[in-house]
């Protein structure tokens, strides 16, 4: 049976790719026969290549998404730098959960209400006396600072949470007691000496986030720029145009952001070589000077009291709730004003029943696909550790750091010959292919970590593999299989193009109608479509730790029975604490 859900997982993670790849390219020399386009030829490659403001799309998605991820590696490397094996280090940690609980939808729309030119931020200014007329607006610009600083904001948590089984592999507390040793002080060993080993270590992380960056289209449609706009939004246009016959073009471009995300991640591979590798007289040249004593040593390991360089990583997403809870409750909310004039309930009453609706959909939905990635990740990591023969990482990566709207556009060009109406069954299979890697990845160290000569002795004792499996591994791995459960399900319900493609409009889930609300509809509406598409993660997270905590308790409950058996006290076995 293992075998068997082994090979189907290998299927479902490799086949998409055939479709995908075929779906975009056939199109792009403009075959469709079912639309009546049988002469191939290259019209649509010209009329990519002749579009205005082409050039300055390509070159914004480029600033944005490198920026950002630039940015991102930045900002987690510092924060790691200083509080790492630190007392604060355990705020840091804890203070990721919000971050990365919250879906980039919901941080969007929330980041746009309190940083737009009358959103909570300009509303203090005002209060306080700065003049804000004529003051620069991150929401929507034509640079695309402000899509770039909330990607960088968004993505840095996730940096974080990958670095912590990075570091803890390559032992950073005796790398720094060696360096220390040698004379290089505290900023000077984590420069020279963890990040050159810090850095490959974090490449499929950096990767993914960088293709994202380059790739996103619900956070662009709500933060990002409009003329140009960003070259995934550009094609999304084009695939979205209502003459059909224009599909060519939609492809074509496609296959430029493919080509371009492609180039991107081969141009990050390049930089790290070169600066790890090639250009290594920085890392070899020695500690800049030799410290005279203990003491000073020990000044310079211990961190500074200042501002906490995390800080805004934590006050932006805990601060973008209390906006969304505002503008859903308000009726009349006058700029400057801090606080709204007067409340209603009135939106949320006239959004009810869509937002019950909407929320089933989306609910049905992650539980599906996260369950059934639970049962294929599980498979195949019990595969792995009976064959030791896994799933190849690459196969695993690709769905992570391609960009999506190339791969759904191939395989919805695919379900047009499928006959029949499955709009559910594809929204759930796409779902399926981007949650698997996630959780996958989420259960991966846990079942690495776990001591196989606990098997070995249940085995010896008379459990069968099932009775060993379900007694003995179960129960120590549970809150890894929960964790991993809440992430695919916050996996799930935050899937815009997936939904959107695949569903062709007729499968809607909160978010998409946060995405279509919050590029432009009243604010009102679209706080209370992003509070709850925000919230609902946050629900299955806590679920989870929950149903962690009671499983946790009615297993020492049982083995406390166990223990008092009557049977255990007449034959006088021995009872050892």
């Amino acid at each position: 049976m293992i075998r068997l859900l082994y090979l189907f997982t290998l299927a479902l993670c490799a086949l998409p790719f055939v479709p995908g790849i075929l779906g975009i390219i056939i199109p792009a020399f403009s075959w469709l026969p079912s639309l009546g386009l049988t002469t191939p030829n290259l019209s649509a490659f010209a009329a990519v290549a002749q579009w205005p403001g082409l050039t300055q799309s390509i070159w914004l998605t480029l600033f944005t998404g490198l920026g950002s991820t630039g940015v991102a590696i930045l900002f987690c490397f510092l924060i790691l730098k200083q509080y790492w094996n630190s007392p604060r280090w355990q705020h840091v940690e804890h203070s990721l959960s919000p971050m990365l609980a919250m879906p980039h939808v919901a941080f969007a729309i929330g980041f746009a209400f309190t940083f737009s030119p009358a959103g909570w931020f300009y509303r203090l200014l005002e209060s306080i006396g700065f003049d804000t007329n004529g003051l620069f607006s991150l929401i929507k610009d034509q640079y695309g600072i402000g899509l770039l600083l909330a990607l960088a904001i968004k993505e840095t948590p996730f940096l974080l949470l990958m670095s912590i089984s990075v570091l803890q592999q390559i032992k950073v507390n005796s790398l720094q007691a060696v360096a220390s040793g040698l004379g290089y002080n505290h900023n000077e060993s984590w420069l020279k000496v963890i990040l050159p080993q810090w850095l490959p270590g974090m490449r499929l992380p950096i990767f993914a986030v960088a293709a994202y960056g380059l790739s996103v289209v619900d956070v662009s449609l709500i933060l990002g720029p409009t003329r140009p706009p960003t070259f995934s939004i550009l094609v999304w246009q084009w695939f979205n145009e209502p003459e059909l016959t224009l599909l060519p073009r939609a492809a074509v471009g496609a296959i430029v952001l493919l080509a371009i995300a492609l180039l991107s991640l081969g141009i990050i591979r390049v930089a790290e070589w070169y600066l790890l590798q090639y250009c290594r007289q920085w890392q070899i040249n020695g500690p800049s000077r030799v410290r005279s004593n203990d003491s000073t040593n020990m000044a310079l390991l211990r961190p500074k009291r200042h501002f906490p360089s995390y800080a805004p990583f934590v006050l932006i997403p805990v601060l973008v709730i209390p906006v969304l809870v505002l503008w859903s409750f308000a009726q009349r909310w006058r700029f400057p004003d801090l606080l709204p004039s007067r409340y209603s309930l009135r939106f949320w009453q006239q959004e009810s029943l869509s937002l019950f609706e909407l929320a089933a959909n989306s609910i049905s939905l992650a539980l599906a696909s996260s369950l059934c990635s639970l049962i294929l990740a599980v498979a195949c990591l019990e595969y792995r550790q009976q064959y030791q023969r896994g799933i190849p990482s690459w196969l695993i990566a690709l769905p992570m750091v391609l960009p999506q709207l190339s791969l759904l556009f191939g395989i919805q060009i695919t379900t047009f010959f499928i006959p029949g109406q499955w709009h559910w069954f594809w929204v759930a299979w796409s779902h399926l292919f981007f949650v698997f890697p996630y959780l996958y990845l989420a259960l991966d160290g846990p079942w690495r970590n776990y001591d196989i000569r606990l098997d070995q002795s249940a085995r010896s004792l008379g459990l069968n593999g099932w009775q060993t499996w379900w007694r003995v591994k179960r129960p120590l791995l549970l809150p890894a299989i929960w964790l991993g459960f809440a992430v695919g399900i916050s996996v799930s319900l935050a899937q815009y193009l997936p939904t959107q493609m695949l569903g062709a409009g007729r499968i809607s889930t909160l978010t998409t109608e946060a995405v279509a609300l919050g590029s432009g509809q009243d604010r009102r509406v679209s706080a209370i479509y992003g509070l709850l598409q925000g919230v609902l993660p946050f629900i299955f997270f806590t679920m989870a730790i929950a149903a962690n905590r009671y499983s946790a308790r009615f297993t020492r409950r049982t083995q406390q029975q166990r223990r008092e058996s009557p049977d255990d006290i007449i034959c006088g076995k021995p009872h050892f604490k």
